[in-house]
């Protein structure tokens, strides 16, 4: 853990330490649903982002008990609900993957749906496990359209700076990496669970600075990758009752914007993850 703290002061990260599980939000009411986002690194490799990380096997019995572990200190929080990154069908939003779960699949699959949130649900009997995933349908725009931007900082001088940007990310995604060896799956989430540099969204908010004129790909970048997580916390409304406390178990990436609308949406509640994972890493 003190590598890990090491490492973090390194990156500029302001780590929470905080003794007992804390709400980031006055809201009191009793049936206000409780929601907390775990930004999740991609277990299973996946490949899928701008910058990857190269991520230990999580199937290992060492990596195993540590997840373990943090399923352990997440089944306080009680949940009633466990979200997930997966296209479903509307309008139930079903997870068919978790229909078909058994316990014996964690010593198979790596992906973090199954680590996580569905071994949380199994542990914590929650029944109500949803795919909340959104992705653009035939005549829908592209969530994420990176493509667009690289090439109008081509033709306009700017694909240096923009290549610089994806090297600070490739370079955190690096230093996450190596820093495995010395840490516990609970050490490595809270490095994407803390305010820091693997959890900010100056990534997205810096691509407005290539936009010239009405020629503004940062800008549509921005606001399309808002839209998705937008309609994933649509879809979570649409599932979720007065009373529920939910696990959301998300890539990092998504996690700025899914905490932005918890905290700031009526009727719900943003619960910091943070405690949890550190009584997990401390276990």
């Amino acid at each position: 853990m003190k590598r890990l703290l090491a490492l973090v002061a390194s990156l500029s990260v302001a780590a929470c330490a905080t003794a007992a599980p804390v709400e980031k939000t006055t809201m009191t009411e009793p049936d206000a649903v409780q929601v907390m986002v775990i930004g999740a690194f991609h277990m299973g490799n996946p490949a899928q982002d701008v910058a990857n990380a190269e991520v230990d096997n999580m199937l290992t019995d060492e990596r195993q008990a540590e997840i373990a572990a943090v399923a352990d200190a997440l089944v306080a929080f009680k949940p009633t609900i466990v979200a997930v990154e997966r296209i479903t069908e509307a309008p139930d939003y079903i997870d068919p993957k978790f229909q078909a779960f058994t316990p014996g699949m964690l010593s198979e699959n790596a992906d973090e749906r199954y680590q996580i949130a569905y071994r949380l649900a199994n542990m914590s009997g929650v029944k109500r496990v949803y795919g909340i995933d959104e992705q653009p349908s035939d005549g829908e725009p592209d969530y994420f359209p990176f493509g667009a931007l690289m090439a109008h900082a081509e033709e306009t001088g700017q694909a240096e700076a923009l290549q610089g940007q994806i090297a600070d990310i490739q370079q955190l995604m690096a230093d996450f990496s190596a820093a495995q060896k010395d840490n516990s799956v609970a050490d490595m989430l809270l490095m994407f669970n803390s305010d820091g540099p693997l959890s900010s969204p100056d990534f997205y908010y810096r691509t407005f600075t290539y936009d010239r004129g009405e020629t503004q790909p940062g800008a549509e970048l921005q606001a399309y990758w808002f839209m998705r997580n937008a309609k994933i916390f649509s879809k979570l409304t649409q599932v979720t009752k007065p009373g529920d406390r939910v696990v959301v178990v998300y890539g990092a990436g998504h996690k700025f914007w899914l905490d932005h609308f918890a905290e700031n949406t009526p009727g719900y509640v943003l619960i910091d993850p943070a405690p949890y994972l550190e009584n997990a890493a401390a276990e």
